[in-house]
Parts: structure tokens; sequence; C-alpha cells
């Protein structure tokens, strides 16, 4: 009988009945690709079942995992999981207050690390909370236990019937407990089933055409929406390869040559930006030829004229063929998630020959509530919702969906999951948007960060931040206003464009520190917020920013884990230059006067 899917670890026996495959999964360590059979993989699985079961776990156990994409950290996901246990996943850049949070809160049992800074890291957690707790390594850490200690242990444990423990998983059972960051306050444990995953896997599986075989992975297993894209891959007979790291990331394209992958915009957004700074080294024909074909993509829409597609088949073979090639050749789709692609940058990468499909969702959400797809894509939105979901908005414009991507709730908080689900079921996403034409949604902003400034005026902070981002200039960018006169921004420019455009105009380049505190800069970086301005209110415009010589990060302290700004902490470390921009304003204002 074929296999059905209903609990993620079926995923596991639908890919070995339906198509086994030699290279099923793969990563990369110190240079060298690691890789698994379907066969190997299930195999492994097993064994790890039983080598934590023999520990004494069992349905309801809490088992956490830190560490980067690799096979290792899906073998433990699995593992766990088709004996009920939680798997609770660990950002490997999380601080050692939240890991205590985290342990303490779960009540953790096992911990699985990567490495041995990750390994050190933990320990100390656990000689605090508890010395109990058992740490597994995936490198070899001297001093500490190997996984494969496990897994060689539940290989000869011939008595363990897994099936029995498999039976007793039910699709509304836990699957995971996530905690999310957040941009304040303490971390939350957010309760996804079985249901609530293989529900948004099969029916995400739209953006994925039967020809997707390959596809490689860089953005962190940690968060739902990387892992629910994996479960999605193994629906639908693809390849995974795990990138080393974003260091490497060029270099495994080219090895991998993938025809699909999930991203953040930001990656997008670099790579168009290298691709525009080789387009103004060009000279003469080749040059014109260039922007002609930029120029074209920007035009792009999904149904186009005879005559567009004819020039754009041109611009194709003379100049998008070489970017496809940049990112391996054979790509046949890109997903995007996690913040707002500009609408621009998605009609150019369309037109170039590798259609981006924004999405939206939370982790809270399993993730994906809304997503374009091939025949029903609209520019500027995140899409229309999946099958089984259900999207409106609300009378003050926040986004409320219901349906089977809801999660559970919240570990041990009903109170926090009763202010987020209401009666009725809708969960509130604290996003505000529009359904356009009533069927593809646009997000504007968060609920929360939504400011009013003195003047009582509302301001969208995002939708200017992701106007100005289209500045090859600018890395990154907060606006900022609540209470105040007029909004200001502190802005982190990207060094390398500013760079070349310093040597461009004989501009001597030192260091970040100097070069921000230059008129020249200055001034440029002003009109590029004026240029950026043009389409929105006066009270909503910039009018005063600071240039930050340090991008912000994630060990900073400034991005949460999927990298959204955490707006608190970054008001928080630079609250003096905030204060500078608005004494400097008012002493302006008084000398003029």
């Amino acid at each position: 009988m074929p296999v059905t899917v209903t609990r993620v670890f079926d995923l596991l026996k639908y890919n070995l009945d339906k198509f086994p495959k030699e290279e099923f999964i793969s990563g990369k360590n110190n240079g060298t690709w690691i890789k698994y059979s379907t066969q190997q993989f299930s195999d492994t699985v097993d064994h790890l079942s039983k080598g934590l079961i023999g520990l004494g776990m069992a349905k309801g156990s809490k088992i956490a995992v830190m560490s980067h994409n690799r096979p290792e950290w899906n073998i433990t996901d699995f593992a766990v999981t088709q004996f009920g246990g939680y798997q609770v996943p660990l950002y490997p850049t999380l601080a050692e207050h939240d890991i205590k949070f985290i342990i303490e809160n779960a009540g953790i049992s096992v911990v699985f690390v990567a490495d041995d800074k990750l390994y050190e890291k933990v320990k100390a957690v656990c000689a605090v909370v508890n010395p109990a707790i058992k740490i597994y390594t995936f490198n070899e850490v001297s001093g500490a236990e190997h996984w494969m200690s496990l897994v060689e242990a539940g290989a000869k444990d011939a008595a363990t019937d897994l099936e029995t423990y498999r039976a007793a998983v039910t699709p509304e059972d836990v699957l995971t407990l996530i905690y999310t960051s957040g941009t304040t306050g303490t971390p939350k444990g957010v309760m996804l089933t079985h249901n609530n995953l293989v529900q948004n896997f099969k029916n995400s599986a739209v953006i994925f055409p039967h020809d997707v075989k390959k596809v490689l992975s860089f953005l962190p297993l940690s968060h739902i929406f990387e892992r629910m894209i994996t479960y999605l891959y193994m629906y639908t007979d693809a390849s995974l390869y795990y990138a080393e790291s974003m260091e490497t990331i060029v270099a495994d394209i080219q090895f991998v040559k993938p025809n699909g992958f999930s991203t953040v915009p930001r990656l997008l957004e670099k790579v168009y930006d290298k691709i525009m700074e080789k387009g103004k080294a060009l000279t003469g024909v080749k040059r014109g030829i260039f922007f002609w074909s930029v120029a074209l993509a920007e035009k792009y829409e999904i149904n186009n004229s005879w005559l567009y597609n004819f020039k754009l088949s041109i611009a194709r073979k003379l100049v998008f063929k070489k970017w496809k090639e940049a990112l391996g050749g054979e790509i046949i789709v890109i997903v995007s998630g996690g913040a707002a692609l500009n609408p621009r940058l998605a009609r150019i990468f369309w037109a170039a020959g590798m259609p981006v499909f924004e999405g939206y969702g939370l982790t809270e959400t399993s993730p994906v509530i809304t997503v374009n797809h091939f025949e029903n894509t609209m520019f500027g939105t995140v899409g229309p919702a999946i099958d089984g979901v259900e999207v409106k908005i609300a009378a003050d414009g926040e986004v409320l969906t219901r349906g089977h991507n809801v999660m559970k709730g919240y570990y041990d908080r009903d109170d926090l999951t009763a202010e987020t689900i209401d009666a009725e079921g809708w969960f509130h996403t604290g996003d505000i948007g529009e359904l356009i034409d009533g069927k593809f949604l646009k997000i504007t902003d968060r609920k929360k960060e939504i400011f009013k400034t003195a003047g009582g005026k509302y301001v969208a902070p995002q939708m200017l931040e992701n106007k100005y981002k289209e500045s090859p200039l600018i890395e990154q960018i907060m606006v900022l206003g609540e209470n105040r006169k007029f909004p200001a921004a502190l802005i982190v420019p990207n060094f390398e464009t500013l760079k070349s455009w310093c040597a461009k105009k004989g501009i001597s380049y030192t260091s970040n520190e100097e070069i921000i505190a230059d008129k020249q800069v200055i001034e440029k970086f002003n009109q590029e917020i004026e240029h950026g301005s043009v389409d929105f209110g006066k009270w909503e415009q910039v009018k005063r920013f600071a240039l930050l010589s340090k991008e912000w990060s994630i060990d900073g302290g400034e991005l949460t884990p999927k990298l959204s700004l955490k707006r608190k902490v970054i008001l928080e470390k630079n609250s003096d230059r905030i204060e500078k921009i608005y004494k400097d304003a008012e002493d302006y204002r008084s000398e003029q006067q």
C-alpha cells in the first residue's frame, strides 16, 4: 500500500517507497561533502531513536539541537519526533541567558551540539541548570560524548520495536517546541504539531515544479521556514545539499548547481548589487546593452507582449545568461521570505529567468500563510493564501489567519495563547496589511512598530526602510521618531559600494569610522534619502540621519535569527546618537530664527 504522510516522520518511508536515491541529503564539513542515501539516512534515524529510548527518552521528552545546518540536524529531528519527543531547536548564536531560559522552561533532557565552541557554551549553562542533562556532539570533541555512541548503541538494540512508538504518535501531537526570540521580551515556546507542518508543506508544494531535483540550503534550520522547506523537498523528490557556510556559498552553488533554494531578500539584494557593480565597470556597447537589459527587466510583467518577450529573449542571451551562471546556471525557482522583497528586484530576477516567489508567515503559523507561485503571482504582494488557510483584515488593518497552519499554543503560557488566538480561532499576526483584488496579501508594516510623531502623525517605518534600501549605498537602516517632531534614521552604509564611490570621487578611504564623517559622503547619503522620500508624505520623510560604522548582526544583538531588526536594542545602543540628531536639528532651527 502507498505510504500516507500524516506525521512528519512518515516522510522517510514515503521517500523510500516513491523515490529512494543515493544522494538524499548531503552536508559539507571542512571542505568535504558527506552524503547520505535515503536508506542510510532512515537507518541512522532508527538507530538514534533506539539509542535515545535506551537513555529513558519517551513521548513528550524534550530534546534540543544546537547546530548549523548539516544532515545530523535532520537525523536528530526525525529520531526524536518519531517516538513522540519534542524537538527543540536552539540557534547557535543564542546568548547564554537565552539558552538557560529555554533549557529551564522546556525541561530539556538531552542536548545535541555541533562543535567544541557550542559544547563549552551549553556545558556551562547545564552545569548551573541541571548537571544531569546529557550533551552529545556531532564533531569529535575532547572530553565530550559523540552522537555516534547513541547510534551504535541503538544499532545493537534488537528488542525495541520502533513501530509501537510511531503508532502512539498522532497528527495532533506536538512535533517541535520553537522559542521565538522576538524583537522584545522573554522567548515564547511555540508548540507546532505534526499536522501543522504536514499540511503546511503539502499545501506549499505548489511553489516547486516537478523538475526541481537539486536544492541548496543555507538559511538556519532552527527557523521554521527552512525546516518546513526541508520537509517539502523530501516530499517532492529533491536531493538536498547544505552549504558549509555563507563564506563558501558561491563555491557550493557552483558545485551543486541547484534548481532552487530559499533565501531572504538581503541575499538577493547583495547578488544584484555585485552584478550592478560589474555592469557599471563596463564600457562602450557592452555597458549600453547591460543597462538596456536591466531597464527592460524592470518593466517585466507575468503576461508580457510578444514584442517585449522578443526583446527579453535577446537580453537573456546577451546579459542574463551570465546572471544565471553566477547562481549555478540551473535555477528554476527561488523562494523568498522573512522580510519584504523589493518588487523591482522581483521583476528583474523573473526577467533574468529566475522566478522568485515571495511568501509570508510566522513561526506560530508553521510558517506559511500565503505564497506566490506559478500562475498565481502578483509583484509587491506575498501572494494568495495556501489551501486550507483563511486570511482576513481586521478593522484596524491587522492581518488575521485561521486554518491548519495555526499553532497549538505557547508552551505553558495559556494567557499569551488566549491573547493571540481569539475565540473564533483567528490568529492575530501583529502585521498590518491589505488584500489586493480580495486575494493577494500585501504587508505594509508591523502593528507594534508603527509610531506616532509629536505632531500626531502615524509613520510605518518598514515601508520607508524598504524604499531607502533600494539605494546600493544603504546596507541597513532603521527609521525612528516616536513622539519626536520628525522621523530620523540610523544608517549602516554598504561599505564595499561606498569604497568604490569614494575611489571614483577621489576621496581618501582610511577607515569606516573616518569615512562616515566625511562631508561629501554625508551629502551623498542626504541625496539618497531625499531620492527615496519622493513617494511619501512630508510627515513620513526622514529629515535627519546618523551614519554608523559597524553593521548590525545577530551576534551583536541587533538582529533576530531571521534578520529582523531588534528595534529596542538598536535604540538603546544608539541613544546618544539619536539625542544628538534631534539636538542638532533644534540648534539649527535656533540659528535660523
